[in-house]
């Protein structure tokens, strides 16, 4: 069973998943958030003003420089860490050699070297990081993860990954940072990282080789004007041209939105509303990916960041049958929202079908436990495992309890979107060995 983490904890980064955090650790007697460490002081303040509101006092606040001094003074115990993927091992290192427990959003970090830096502090301090791979966590993957383990459909042979992210969600990875790969590692590090973890974590395997194209064929300058959607404005605020764009978010029409990143921008100039079309986006919209697996077991997966609906279809050919899960998160959203941060963002309202087919037999719908909450039910299950439970609420003793993801699940995970950026830029297949990693 994992370790509850807690006690006294700090927040690297104040991002939309910091708030996820602040929430689940204030609800717990057992822990307090005792500092932040963010450079926007007006992001800062955000999270300060939350606290207060949420009947707790505000924490002291740290400049990046400061990290150090911050875990020692605030004699910190488990440092959470939410910033841009690309600076999670600046924070993770120096954590470690402090003896402090590390819990990171996904994913991990972003390339080979910083991966191999985080795993190399793990060998040297003898202490773990735990990656927060949320989807785990989700009773439909759960239910997943329990048909393959009993058997119900032999030798896991091979498995066909479609994941589609819609025109509101998908459209949001390309006005914010993650834009560009240096600070995400594309859309197949940042995201499909999330789903790289669920069919290792699946099918209980690692990845050998992978080879991908990608491509971006919907967003960006060139494909917006081919396909007649491009708008000609920098940033939606103050554009007359992003009024009647329908890929536009308006950060003055959320309050939530207006507090943490328009009143913010004068600190660092960071614009969370830039136009989806304009020239420079360096990360693919349109991902084909093939893994072959330690186990021979072998995947095609492909992801689609602009699709008219959003949610994923996963099949698994087994030696005595097939297991077939389709998970539909939204089918229609309106122009202008966001899956990400403020008010706006609309409640999940889809619905889950796992289903078993057996060699020779009926097709069987099994029984599913389908949750509007956060990535399926998995975020609060999620907190419930790593900082216990909620006073009322029950400790989570299930598969939940002994799924989570450590540093060796999260360079796993990272391997295949790695290898996958790989394989674009020179048309072949990578193999793992390459990446050298310390495990």
């Amino acid at each position: 069973m994992a370790p509850t983490l807690g006690g006294r904890v700090a927040i690297v980064g104040t991002g939309h998943r910091a708030e996820m955090f602040v929430r689940g650790i204030l609800a717990r007697p057992s822990s307090s958030l005792v500092a932040i460490c963010e450079p926007n002081s007006i992001r800062a303040a955000f999270y300060n003003q939350l606290l207060i509101d949420l009947g707790a006092q505000p924490v002291p606040v740290y400049q990046p420089v400061d990290f150090k001094d911050m875990l020692q003074k605030e004699k910190v115990e488990t440092l959470v860490v939410c910033c841009v993927d690309a600076l999670h091992d600046l924070y993770i290192v120096p954590a470690l050699e402090a003896g402090v427990n590390v819990l990171t959003e996904k994913p991990m970090t972003t390339d080979v070297d910083k991966c191999r830096r985080i795993l190399e502090t793990v060998q040297r301090t003898g202490l773990h990081v735990t990656v927060t791979f949320n989807y785990r966590y989700n009773p439909v993957h759960e239910l997943v993860k329990r048909t393959i383990a009993e058997g119900k459909i032999g030798k896991v042979l091979s498995v066909h990954f479609e994941w589609l992210l819609d025109t509101v969600h998908g459209a949001d990875y390309f006005r914010r940072w993650h834009r560009q790969k240096t600070h995400s590692g594309g859309l197949m590090v940042h995201k499909a990282g999330h789903h790289f973890d669920l069919v290792n974590w699946w099918i209980d395997a690692e990845p050998e080789t992978v080879a991908a194209f990608g491509k971006l064929a919907f967003y960006g300058d060139k494909a917006g004007k081919e396909h007649g959607w491009a708008r000609e404005y920098e940033r939606a605020r103050g554009s007359e041209a992003a009024k009647n764009d329908p890929f536009a978010i308006h950060l003055d029409q959320d309050t939530i939105l207006k507090a943490k990143y328009a009143d913010a921008e004068g600190e660092d100039g960071y614009h969370r509303d830039q136009n989806v079309f304009a020239p420079g986006i360096g990360i693919e919209d349109d991902m084909s990916v093939m893994v072959r697996y330690n186990t021979g077991t072998t995947m095609t997966y492909h992801l689609t960041a602009y699709s008219p609906w959003e949610g994923y279809n996963v099949v698994f050919n087994g030696s005595q049958g097939r297991l077939e899960l389709r998970v539909v998160e939204s089918q229609h959203r309106v122009p202008g929202g966001t899956m990400e941060d403020g008010v706006s963002a609309p409640p999940v309202v889809g619905d889950a079908t796992v289903t078993l087919q057996r060699l020779w037999e009926k097709p069987e719908t099994l029984p599913v436990v389908w949750s509007h909450k956060g990535h399926g039910g998995g975020d609060e299950r999620m907190l419930n495992v790593l900082f216990g439970p909620r006073p009322g609420e029950m400790k989570e003793t299930g598969d939940a309890s002994k799924q989570g993801a450590n540093e060796r699940d999260g360079a796993m995970a990272l391997a295949v979107g790695i290898m996958a950026n790989e394989s674009f830029k020179t048309g072949k297949f990578v193999d793992i060995k390459s990446l050298n990693f310390p495990l």
